[in-house]
């Protein structure tokens, strides 16, 4: 494993504090860093207890997926409903028992912030906790377990690009350095985007002279997905459309004829909602084949696809290939911040070239994937609040090179 600069400094400062935060920008390899952070401690301390705590049961899975490619040599548990390979359970007995059975040996706990409190409540010791998208941690539900945790743990660290804080500094924000430390380091995303780890966005805003309203809202917007898809200049783009609201979205793919039109330009398509479930091309399939599927699609060049979501895959899950996203509704700061780090992710082949020396880091302009589109519809009464917000957030992470921070009230 070869780190980058900013990586390196990561681990610097993780191995001198024991509690902190690392605000690292969408696509600046932070999971790496959690992993050979722990890969140093199980050398270090044979028989460590690792808890991972993920917004999403999906990202859960995720995680070990990649925590697995490099560390082999540890037992490994699920703490959430969903499904997986490894022994799983979220009753806090058989917790405390799988540690107790895998004692001396190398041990690690993927769950979600939904079920940390499980974990929490099996008494077990916890050497060393990571926090991912840990602005998630601030949500009421889920303070107390973060909380108890982060008291308990000998060392936690909590990894976002988009820190939460609250007004009052003693309560459940990121600004809470009790329960969640102080800033151990910070990396700018012009400093990733000069390093050759992601390309910049550039929002765009395509205006058409209707009136969006209630009633015609699935309508309106399957006219804007088709003609903004007509417009784009790229030979197979793979576009993430973040849809309103998932009533409008299924009554969009439901009431219109958006599939019909999109297979016949060439589109495959994919469509996921907590409600309704996931979809490959009309079918609907288990959230294990949707997003294998997903990742076929994103590293085929020769594959173009509209991939439809309402707040499900906003942050987090790693979505090979994505060079637009059409945001068709308004986001929190974070939503929307996160939802731009879905489509700065470098093109594969410029990731090679640049680690071969045949274009300079940074070069953008020498890039085949220079900037990922990011484009607001505009209607007669509608978006233009969306693009000005969005371009604020944009210009608060690409041009000030500070995190777009979300502050709470209550």
């Amino acid at each position: 494993m070869k780190l980058r600069l900013h990586q390196t400094r990561v681990l610097d400062a993780m191995n001198q504090h024991k509690i902190g935060q690392i605000v690292i920008p969408t696509g600046g390899g932070k999971t790496l860093c959690m992993i050979m952070n722990l890969l140093q401690r199980f050398v270090q301390n044979p028989g460590h207890v690792a808890v991972v705590v993920a917004p999403r049961i999906l990202l859960a899975e995720q995680l070990s997926a990649e925590f697995l490619e490099f560390i082999t040599n540890a037992n490994v548990m699920h703490v959430h409903s969903g499904e997986t390979h490894h022994y799983s359970s979220t009753r806090p007995d058989n917790i405390s028992a799988w540690v107790a059975e895998h004692a001396d040996t190398n041990r690690i706990i993927f769950t979600t912030y939904h079920s940390l409190h499980r974990i929490v409540d099996s008494g077990v010791d916890v050497n060393v906790a990571y926090f991912d998208e840990a602005h998630n941690s601030t949500q009421k539900k889920h303070f107390i377990a973060t909380a108890a945790t982060s008291l308990s743990a000998d060392c936690k660290y909590f990894f976002t690009a988009t820190p939460k804080h609250h007004t009052n500094p003693n309560a459940n924000g990121m600004n809470n350095v009790s329960i969640y430390g102080d800033v151990i380091h910070n990396v700018r995303a012009q400093e990733l985007i000069q390093t050759g780890c992601i390309i910049p966005p550039q929002v765009d805003t395509y205006k058409v002279d209707i009136v969006r309203n209630k009633a015609t809202a699935a309508e309106a917007d399957r006219n804007m997905i088709v003609d903004i898809l007509d417009t784009i200049e790229h030979d197979n783009p793979k576009v993430l459309v973040a849809a309103p609201s998932t009533k409008v979205m299924w009554n969009m793919l439901t009431n219109s004829d958006i599939l019909r039109e999109l297979e016949e330009r060439g589109y495959g398509i994919l469509h996921i909602t907590s409600k309704h479930g996931a979809y490959v091309n009309k079918t609907k399939v288990n959230r294990e084949k949707f997003f294998d599927t997903l990742t076929e699609w994103g590293k085929d060049k020769s594959k173009r696809f509209v991939l439809l979501h309402y707040s499900i895959l906003s942050e987090g899950i790693n979505v090979p290939g994505l060079s637009h996203c059409i945001m068709l509704r308004m986001m929190p700061i974070i939503e929307m911040a996160q939802t731009v780090g879905r489509v700065i992710r470098m093109d594969k082949d410029d990731a090679q070239d640049i680690a071969t020396g045949k274009i300079p880091a940074g070069a953008c302009h020498l890039y085949r994937k220079q900037f990922g589109n990011v484009i607001v519809p505009v209607f007669t009464n509608y978006g233009s609040a969306i693009a000005k917000r969005l371009q604020s957030v944009v210009d608060t992470i690409f041009v000030q090179g500070v995190p777009a921070i979300s502050t709470m009230t209550r």
